[in-house]
């Protein structure tokens, strides 16, 4: 980036090279921005003449967004004036803006719908020449000095400016006539002035730079190579375009067409991706090339055509069709018409089917252009599943926007930064990269849409912490800086992973397993930013062990811990279980697993008790491991899977399956808690609702742990101090001994616990 990159003095050499406003700057509005937000700070020094250069660029590039009144243009004007009086870009920079501004005055008032008829009533004919005379005189008086720099401009300005004089004239003589009741009211010669008033208009917005001239008047192609990315789209459209204009040509020469491929289209992409920017745009073409009567777009959706009885639907369809001749009709989600799994009545069927009556029939077919839009494999099972609607839309009819890239939706966040007067600086550009990284989570991502959602989340944080001084630098109000950029979702768990991990009783094998993966996984990163090859990452686990032994627990640890090294974009958990992933019939287990595996894309999915996915060939959980299978390597590192239960089985499962013994290498045994650790852990939960135990009470427990083998682990303990507390209070008022301690467990009450939870006597 110049200014960052290239030196200082070849800087100044490219800046001060502009010397023509029938150019482009050689640099971009948000790079001039940057560099003078760097010679404010003081970071960078400039020569005089290379600021006035650059103060006078972002002058050219505000003119150039057309802003009706836009008084910072003035201002960057006169800022490059104060740094170097010898720039003579400024100047004509100056006059562009004086004659583009009189210009927009004429197309404001609308000139060309002025019109007086000979029949009109006299005191009809006077009203409205009193009011065009009051603009006229204004009209008359705008003056603009001579342009040095476009002769052609300011002939055609001045052209203006005697026709409107003489139009003045000859309104003031035909008011005289009609205000003393005289004949003679020169109708036809008023009417010609006004046409020469909207030819000349014409003329003065030709003669303005070409550079400088808005979208209105640019064809829907010049429309879509403007827009960012899209390659293949737009080399589509344009070749879409001239087979258009070619077949109108050949119609002309007496050629027919008996298998017109028709104006019926299919735009499949993403959210964000542009369709009903694409839909707009082919209406356009439609209408310049004369297929259609009119460019408008009449944009619907399941709402607004399905009814809730019968015969409703078919009403609302035949009322958007009607309204819709002559242009195009934008069907959104158009596959969400029909219901696969809609139960009872679904009247979306009867959409689909009066849509296609109508696209063929008399009545209507050739007098509107449909356009479908969604996502693409829902849109692709949604037509197959449609014959009659298939038909109407052959394959060189479909449109497939892509999402963007990165540097796509980084030239978009700054694009409408600009749009509302801000720009990033180098290292908040840097930052907003990161959030759109974070934000591109699964295929609900929202591509420009989500992109400009965090550039105005930016812009309404900047705001709300910040206030207008009077002796404030301009700039300071455009910035948006990295802090300005603290706009995602914190985390919930704002705790050290690894000190939540240590303070877990025992595991001593598992917190050296887990401190060795986040040591690699840190150092891979570091690797990474520096340019460094990585080595994959194996993310995945296979967690074992008996109930009770803390599985659950370390696993929602290692999500946190794998957020907080960038390798998770959200970090969240999500537990699943057989009955979240397998269905009772054939073809819905691995809609079901997708669901669930969608739901935890950026984070971890735990499966507890993973083994009992597989009982035997025949049996659905295997198409539940199948899509298990392909989506973590579809998804790559947006997915950790952890499988857990016990070690046996967990064995004989992954030995069962291919696929996952080759994704599944990372393995963490949960051993069962030895008596001083079943102790500490039952501190840990009579501590936690300000209990104590008696040390006979914990004696006795302590005897326990070395005596009895304790299934559950953590989770018996959990139970035991429930049923201890529970024993307490039945004891203190039975014996009505409320002066003994609130907060004391007893031997009596941990026995008693003891037995009821052992299930002896």
């Amino acid at each position: 980036m110049i200014g960052s990159i290239h030196t200082q003095k070849t800087d100044e050499v490219t800046i001060n090279s502009w010397k023509s406003i029938n150019e482009l700057p050689p640099l971009t509005e948000q790079e001039v921005l940057r560099l003078l937000n760097q010679i404010n700070e003081k970071k960078l020094s400039m020569e005089n003449e290379t600021i006035a250069t650059l103060y006078t660029m972002l002058a050219f590039y505000r003119l150039k967004r057309h802003t009706d009144e836009d008084t910072l243009i003035d201002f960057l004007l006169n800022k490059a004036r104060s740094h170097d009086a010898s720039i003579h870009v400024y100047q004509s920079i100056d006059e562009i803006k004086l004659y583009y501004q009189f210009y927009l005055q004429l197309k404001n008032i609308n000139i060309n719908n002025w019109s007086v008829r000979e029949t009109d009533f006299d005191p009809a004919k006077l009203k409205k020449m009193m009011e065009w005379l009051d603009i006229l005189h204004t009209l008359q008086n705008h003056t603009i000095q001579a342009s040095k720099a476009n002769k052609d401009m300011d002939e055609t300005y001045r052209k203006i400016k005697k026709t409107i004089i003489d139009f003045t004239t000859t309104l003031e003589d035909a008011i005289e006539l009609l205000q003393n009741k005289r004949s003679g009211v020169p109708v036809s010669e008023i009417n010609n002035y006004i046409r020469e008033v909207v030819r000349l208009q014409e003329d003065l917005y030709k003669s303005i730079p070409s550079i400088f001239q808005s979208n209105e008047h640019k064809t829907a192609l010049e429309k879509l190579k403007e827009m960012v990315g899209l390659d293949e789209v737009k080399t589509y459209m344009k070749k879409y375009y001239h087979y258009l204009k070619y077949q109108q040509d050949r119609k002309k020469l007496g050629f027919q067409m008996v298998d017109e491929q028709g104006l019926h289209m299919v735009i499949t992409g993403n959210p964000g991706t542009g369709k009903t920017t694409i839909a707009r745009l082919l209406a356009e073409i439609y209408y310049e090339l004369g297929l259609l009567e009119s460019k408008e777009v009449i944009e619907v959706n399941r709402s607004h055509l399905v009814g809730s009885y019968v015969g409703q639907s078919e009403e609302n369809t035949i009322s958007y069709i009607k309204q819709s001749l002559g242009g195009i009709l934008f069907i959104d989600e158009a596959y969400s018409l029909k219901r696969q799994d809609q139960q009872g009545n679904d009247y979306g069927q009867a959409v689909i089917d009066t849509l296609v009556s109508a696209m063929t029939g008399k009545e209507y077919g050739d007098k509107f252009a449909v356009i479908l839009a969604g996502y693409p494999e829902e849109m692709r099972q949604f037509l197959w599943s449609n014959p009659g609607l298939r038909s109407r839309f052959p394959d060189q009819n479909f449109i497939t926007l892509p999402d963007f890239e990165m540097e796509e939706l980084l030239h978009i966040a700054e694009h409408t930064a600009l749009n509302n007067d801000y720009f990033f600086t180098d290292t908040a550009l840097k930052h907003f990269e990161t959030l759109i990284d974070q934000s591109k989570v699964d295929d609900t991502f929202g591509n420009a849409r989500t992109v400009r959602d965090l550039v105005l989340k930016a812009i309404f944080n900047k705001g709300a912490s910040e206030t207008i001084e009077e002796n404030d630098n301009w700039l300071d109000h455009m910035r948006i800086d990295q802090q300005d950029l603290h706009i995602m979702k914190k985390n919930a768990n704002t705790d050290d992973p690894m000190q939540s991990l240590d303070a877990l009783v025992g595991l001593s094998n598992i917190k050296e397993e887990v401190k060795k993966l986040s040591s690699f996984v840190k150092m891979q990163q570091k690797r990474k930013q520096q340019g460094y090859p990585s080595v994959p990452i194996q993310l995945h686990a296979v967690f074992s062990g008996n109930p009770g032994t803390g599985k659950t627990t370390v696993a929602k640890i290692y999500s946190h811990l794998l957020k907080e090294c960038g390798l998770l974009k959200r970090g969240h958990f999500v537990i699943a279980s057989r009955s979240d992933l397998v269905a009772g019939y054939v073809g819905q287990t691995a809609i079901k697993t997708k669901r669930k595996i969608r739901e935890a894309l950026g984070g971890v999915l735990f499966i507890d008790e993973a083994y009992s996915l597989f009982r035997g060939q025949n049996d659905f959980g295997k198409e539940a491991i199948d899509t298990l299978v392909d989506e973590m390597t579809k998804h790559n590192e947006n997915l950790v899977v952890i499988l857990a239960g016990y070690k046996k089985e967990m064995e004989q499962f992954i030995a069962s399956n291919p696929g996952l013994a080759s994704r599944f290498k990372k393995y963490f045994h949960f051993p069962d808690y030895n008596a001083e650790e079943l102790i500490e852990i039952t501190h840990y939960h009579v501590n936690r609702y300000q209990y104590r135990l008696a040390s006979n009470a914990e004696a006795y427990l302590k005897t326990q742990f070395q005596q009895h083998q304790i299934n559950g682990n953590a989770r018996f303990v959990v139970n035991l101090i429930d049923e201890a507390i529970q024993f307490q209070a039945l004891r203190m008022e039975e014996s009505e001994d409320h002066a003994s301690s609130f907060s004391l467990l007893t031997e009596e009450d941990v026995k008693n616990a003891w037995f009821a939870v052992k299930g002896e006597s």
